[in-house]
């Protein structure tokens, strides 16, 4: 990898690891509703420019019904959900029971018929549910069911997305699609948002939703652009085992979160356990190799 991937990298792993902190700060005086729909408004108006400049939106909104569908599974449901579950649950905790995607995805494509399970994928299955039954269990109150079933959702709909995408919207310009569908779910949030409105925004609140908005999404997604371009999308998705960990990071120093038994033992079993159930096999990598890479090859576009 090129110094510039290098840096591309590290920046994305910092940058997709931070928005659990800040959603935990804004949710403490906002809405989540409201912190999701300003979030998805501001990134949205942000990338509009470049999305126009690049001519990449007219394409995709000509196939709304599955940008709808990425949309909700992707954005508009999950970025809630977070919102909702962090009213109650400690950041690192969301970020790492969220670690656990590539594992459903890995169950759902499986089910559908486009992969199928082996020894090594069946062990990785096990061990990285295993971790998160171990952060449940020693970290999550279970008295609070709906913040759990928050994450679950969330998780699946993580690992739905990318399929939408591989399936209907692929060969559309990625930049397009995150655009419109910000703006999609900006308009979808927008009613219920206002009738959630506070009467006074607190300034660690707006500089959270602005932080979200500016860094884990509009910055967040150019980087993510040309971290591809520089190494492929394969290698690009790497970063998913690096989120957790600055999410574990930023909860402990800068939340004053604790750093349990859960963490200790769920973490690592949860990205060894996402590592092995994820890799792909030789004959699946020889394969790969055969094949001629293209800028439309389908990007599983990140979490968070």
């Amino acid at each position: 990898m090129t110094r510039r991937g290098w840096a591309l990298f590290s920046a994305m792993g910092v940058i997709w690891g931070v928005p659990y902190a800040m959603i935990r700060v804004a949710v403490a005086d906002l809405d989540p509703i409201v912190v999701a729909f300003g979030r998805t408004l501001i990134g949205g108006l942000l990338l509009l420019p470049v999305a126009f400049y690049a001519n990449a939106l007219t394409p995709v909104f000509r196939r709304w019904r599955p940008l709808l569908l990425y949309t909700l599974v992707e954005i508009t449901g999950p970025w809630l959900l977070i919102g909702y579950a962090e009213t109650t649950l400690h950041s690192s905790t969301v970020g790492l029971l969220i670690a656990a995607v590539p594992l459903i995805a890995v169950v759902i494509v499986t089910v559908l018929g486009h992969d199928r399970f082996d020894a090594r994928r069946v062990l990785g299955l096990l061990v990285g549910f295993g971790g998160v039954a171990a952060l449940v269990g020693l970290d999550v109150d279970l008295g609070n069911p709906a913040a759990i079933a928050a994450i679950g959702l969330t998780t699946v709909g993580y690992a739905v997305g990318p399929i939408v995408i591989d399936r209907a919207l692929a060969d559309l310009p990625p930049l397009g699609v995150v655009t419109a569908s910000l703006l999609l779910a900006a308009t979808i949030y927008a009613p219920f948002a206002g009738w959630r409105w506070p009467a006074r925004v607190t300034a660690d609140a707006a500089w959270s939703v602005l932080g979200l908005a500016v860094i884990c999404t509009a910055v967040a997604f150019l980087f993510f652009f040309a971290l591809i371009a520089e190494v492929g999308p394969a290698r690009a998705t790497v970063i998913t085992y690096i989120n957790p960990a600055v999410a574990i990071l930023l909860g402990v120093t800068a939340l004053g979160e604790p750093l349990t038994a859960g963490m200790a033992i769920g973490f690592p079993l949860v990205i060894l356990g996402s590592v092995l159930g994820t890799a792909r096999g030789r004959d699946e990598a020889r394969t790969d190799l055969a094949a001629p890479a293209t800028p439309e090859a389908a990007v599983p576009l990140p979490e968070t």
